[in-house]
């Protein structure tokens, strides 16, 4: 009887943000028992090793946004054919504005396992050490280059009550936290957080105005931008039923709308839902 092939697997590693003595002792271990090492960076993936005094113990190749839709059906077949394939970024977690979702998105229709070794992280650090409330948040990733689509991304985003985390480059920090603040007004509160975890780590917290002409003498370094979430304008079951009604008589369900207004306003769905029921 003829075995089956053994199981591939598909390793994201997450890699240090800056400092490497941050690398979870498991990725060096995964580094060095990979049968293929996908790497953002081949030279970058060279300096990581020597930091971490290891060697690939399987072939290495580069995976970046420029060859990933190319070299995803190869790494594919290889995880078909029992391979552990690892895929480390430049820093942080593969697949979060770096390589690597599609090639999750191909293994999980192909049936194989995905996993991953967890560590740094500047999304999560940038949350914890600004200042702002963490309970809710939402990742928004990189804004739009061009002022148009980075308007309407903003404006899509004014009434959102969830902390935001954006990422930004130091040559476009200024113009984007400027257009915050004509979006969302000067004083939301907000915290730029550079170079996490390296020699100049700096967190510059302040509202969006104050923040815009201090980047305006430029900024240097990876950029992780943290915005306080929007206020309620509507603060009673009150004043928040016209706008209910107006919706239901249009044509939507009840329930449906007083589910939706209240995780705008941060009233209770069972307020809005009676209190219109009594004022029919």
């Amino acid at each position: 009887m003829t075995p089956e092939p053994k199981a591939g697997v598909l390793v994201l590693a997450a890699t240090p943000i800056g400092d490497p003595r941050d690398a979870a002792p498991r990725l060096a271990q995964e580094i060095t028992g990979a049968d293929v090492v996908a790497a953002e960076d081949t030279r970058r993936l060279r300096r990581l090793c020597n930091d971490l005094g290891v060697t690939p113990g399987g072939s290495v190749l580069s995976y970046h946004e420029h060859n990933e839709a190319a070299r995803t059906p190869e790494l594919v077949e290889r995880l078909r054919a029992g391979e552990r394939v690892v895929v480390v970024t430049d820093a942080g977690m593969p697949s979060v504005s770096d390589p690597g979702y599609r090639l999750v998105d191909a293994a999980v229709a192909a049936g194989v396992r995905v996993t991953c070794v967890p560590g740094p992280s500047a999304v999560l650090m940038a949350l914890a050490v600004s200042g702002l409330p963490v309970d809710r948040f939402c990742f928004e990733g990189f804004l739009p280059r061009k002022g148009g689509e980075r308007a309407r991304t903003l404006a899509a985003l004014s009434d959102e009550r969830r902390t935001m985390v954006f990422f930004e480059a130091p040559h476009r920090i200024e113009v984007s936290l400027r257009a915050m603040a004509e979006a969302w007004g000067p004083d939301r509160r907000a915290a730029v957080c550079r170079e996490l975890t390296k020699t100049y780590e700096e967190v510059r917290r302040g509202g969006l105005g104050e923040l815009a002409d201090w980047a305006a003498d430029g900024v240097r370094g990876e950029i992780t931008v943290v915005v306080a979430g929007a206020t309620p304008t509507v603060t009673s079951v009150e004043e928040a039923l016209p706008a209910i009604r107006e919706r239901v008589t249009a044509g939507e369900r009840l329930k449906d709308v007083c589910a939706d207004v209240a995780v705008t306003t941060g009233l209770s769905k069972k307020s809005l839902y009676d209190g219109y029921l009594a004022q029919r």
